[in-house]
């Protein structure tokens, strides 16, 4: 928790991005019955029946303090998918950069080793170089922004049905312009410091003469 939280702290260095990265699963819904559109007087009606159009992955990555994200959805969430988004991370969004700091969950393809399955090694390699990656902790995903511009993503875009892969795109392709146009950053605000007060009962207990 604290390395993330240091890292969290760190001034804005345009130069060495910080950029969070999360993913969560969609499913894709159909209409039984075309709905009734929203008149004056009148709120709009949806049927209560839906079709399934089966499931996707929209992953996420957002530079909390630069005001950028990328979304992105795709068919499966395996470790190649995983791969291809971020080789998409250094080569497209942060093509002219060094080091991004990648913070992110423990899932299963969030690994190094996910580069070498989908491409060869001195590429994976070169992929892997460019990334200093922190992972949040067991069961400390909330230490995840990620999750959070997930959150803001689901009230705005995704509240509603869609029925499939193309609509989802265009749709969280118009979202992601809509708030990069907006530079919309987001200030954290748990620091190391608080989470010593707060989450003291984490901590090991020492006496007065222990901690001199």
């Amino acid at each position: 928790m604290e390395d993330i939280l240091d890292i969290y702290e760190m001034p804005y260095h345009p130069e060495v991005p910080v950029v969070c990265m999360d993913e969560k699963p969609y499913q894709l819904l159909g209409e039984v019955r075309e709905p009734l559109p929203m008149r004056p007087g009148d709120t709009g009606k949806t049927d209560c029946e839906y079709v399934r159009n089966g499931t996707c992955s929209i992953f996420t990555f957002v530079e909390p303090l630069g005001g950028v994200r990328h979304v992105s959805a795709r068919e499966r969430r395996t470790a190649i998918d995983w791969a291809e988004e971020i080789r998409y991370l250094v080569d497209v969004s942060y093509a002219d950069r060094d080091k991004i700091i990648l913070v992110m969950d423990n899932l299963n393809t969030h690994a190094v080793s996910s580069l070498y399955k989908a491409f060869p090694a001195k590429e994976a390699r070169r992929i892997a170089k460019k990334l200093e990656i922190h992972y949040t902790p067991k069961h400390g995903s909330w230490l995840n922004i990620a999750e959070i511009e997930l959150n803001v993503m689901t009230r705005q875009c995704l509240s509603r049905r869609i029925e499939g892969m193309e609509l989802l795109r265009k749709e969280l392709a118009a979202w992601e312009s809509d708030r990069n146009a907006h530079t919309a950053c987001i200030q954290w605000q748990f620091t190391n410091d608080k989470a010593r007060t707060k989450l003291a009962s984490l901590y090991p207990k020492f006496g007065p003469i222990d901690e001199k």
